[in-house]
């Protein structure tokens, strides 16, 4: 895989570069009035949305936390809550999340947080060689090993998703 081009910098490919992790940078030109930043993502680029995952911001017992799931699907609050060790969970606070990661929603990548919290990386992502994530703005994805992705942001694995109806 390539190395991110200099202009496409954020602290997300700042981590990937001072890890020597590879991946590829996938920026397209943001619709704003796109109903959902993901699925905008992997229909721009043409890769299948099951290989495409969404970055959410979830608060439990009081602590916000990570969960990443294809954005085919949806995300099992009582999975992450269970994952992590506690019996619920609830979407974060928009605000709450970005002041956490230092991303604006739509551009949250689960690496390179401003304070990086406790993750659960959908099981799925093992079925692929390469998953997407937010690159860490609007605009920009970065393709990489899940396994990769799980090391840098000593993520859970476990099954937190569910496919939409």
């Amino acid at each position: 895989m390539a190395r991110k081009m200099a202009s496409q910098g954020t602290p997300a490919t700042a981590v990937l570069a001072a890890a020597g992790v590879p991946f590829v940078a996938h920026p397209y030109a943001h619709d704003p009035s796109a109903a959902s930043y993901g699925l905008e993502a992997a229909e721009v680029l043409g890769i299948d949305p099951a290989r495409v995952f969404k970055t959410l911001m979830v608060e439990v017992e009081g602590r916000l936390a990570v969960g990443i799931v294809p954005v085919s699907g949806t995300l099992d609050l009582k999975a992450v809550a269970g994952a992590l060790g506690a019996k619920k969970a609830a979407m974060a606070d928009p605000k709450a999340a970005e002041r956490r990661t230092g991303y604006v929603l739509g551009g949250i990548s689960p690496l390179g947080q401003r304070q990086p919290s406790p993750t659960v990386l959908d099981q799925t992502a093992f079925d692929f060689e390469t998953i997407l994530v937010s690159g860490g703005r609007r605009g920009l994805d970065i393709e990489l090993s899940p396994v990769d992705l799980a090391r840098l942001t000593k993520a859970v694995r476990a099954r937190i998703g569910s496919v939409k109806p």
